[in-house]
């Protein structure tokens, strides 16, 4: 294709596109017709130079006007409270259970890695004297210890509002890092299993065991669980790379991207719950079995919002992902 006698004859139109632009919403019905059509006819024009003589002004130029001519004939749509209201009724407890063949297989094993550490560390002496002195290990173990000060070491507000932040950071690292083939994710699960293997394998090496679960499991299922649920969505949008399916990788990343953007905003609301629990409840005087049914209460309760909501959700077709009217348009391919 001869780029210069092809803009040669279609400069009128998108000249003539950009003035009908320019009018915003004083146009007669006939102008809007026209509008229509060169927003449609400039579509195509943008495929043609991609796909033959790509001309990087030309494209740019192309580009803007059609992205400003789709905004204003399809009109741009505002958020509500509605959009809320499906978003946590449908979209996000939706996607968590349409990716429940990931995180579940992923909790099991990284649950399974954790307590492999621990009986490790609190089956051989040597391991737990690598680890620290006999001096360090018995104040983190002992009763009064750092263990269990940890919890009410600091205001309830300001540690429930510092461990919802770090909690949420790891989970938007594990959606956001899963692209890299999962990688990243795999190394962050190993490492919150190695700290949880930890403290489970000292704790019961001092023969307190039942004190650290009494401690974690309040907080732990609820907190635990969402982070399995991120790290299972990195892992399949990871998997995603090397193996996108029937569509082509951009089209299956676009959408597992989108969907894995409403599980971080989903997730950081479940942390934010599972936050407030550490903050208040774990340290709190309440007795050991209290504390362990809030945890066991909140985790039946999201999971019953997962498997009720969201299966309901997705075998009504709905997928976490953005509304088609709301995804980027696809332009038309050249032949």
């Amino acid at each position: 294709m001869d780029l210069d006698v092809f803009v040669t004859a279609h400069r009128a139109e998108w000249d003539r596109l950009e003035q009908l632009l320019g009018r915003g919403r004083r146009l007669t019905g006939a102008e809007a017709d026209e509008l229509v059509s060169l927003y449609q006819r400039t579509s195509t024009h943008l495929s043609l130079i991609q796909s033959s003589t790509p001309d990087p002004m030309l494209t740019g130029r192309l580009t803007q006007l059609v992205a400003r001519a789709r905004a204003t004939v399809t009109g741009a749509r505002r958020s509500s409270w509605r959009d809320a209201a499906r978003f946590l009724t449908a979209g996000f407890p939706a996607a968590v259970y349409r990716s429940r063949r990931w995180w579940i297989p992923t909790a099991l094993l990284s649950v399974a890695v954790g307590v492999l550490i621990g009986w490790w560390i609190a089956a051989h002496p040597e391991v737990q004297a690598s680890i620290a002195a006999p001096d360090e290990l018995r104040a983190l173990t002992k009763p009064g210890g750092e263990y269990e000060t940890y919890y009410s070491s600091h205001p309830a507000a300001s540690f429930a509002a510092q461990v919802w932040t770090n909690n949420a950071q790891a989970a938007a690292i594990c959606l956001v890092l899963g692209a890299f083939l999962g990688i990243p994710v795999l190394w962050i699960l190993l490492l919150n299993m190695a700290n949880l293997g930890v403290g489970f394998g000292l704790m019961a090496s001092a023969g307190r065991l039942d004190v650290f679960l009494g401690l974690i499991l309040p907080h732990g299922l609820l907190e635990l669980t969402a982070v399995f649920v991120a790290a299972g969505t990195g892992l399949r949008l990871g998997w995603t790379v090397i193996d996108p399916g029937p569509r082509s990788r951009r089209e299956a990343l676009a959408e597992q991207g989108r969907a894995a953007l409403g599980m971080a905003i989903g997730l950081a609301l479940v942390l934010f719950v599972s936050g407030l629990i550490e903050g208040f409840v774990t340290p709190s005087g309440l007795p050991t079995w209290a504390r362990i049914t809030i945890g066991v209460v909140a985790e039946a309760a999201f999971l019953l919002y997962v498997y009720l909501l969201g299966g309901r959700a997705a075998r009504a077709g709905e997928t976490g992902d953005v509304d088609a009217a709301d995804r980027s348009a696809k332009l038309p391919t050249a032949a």
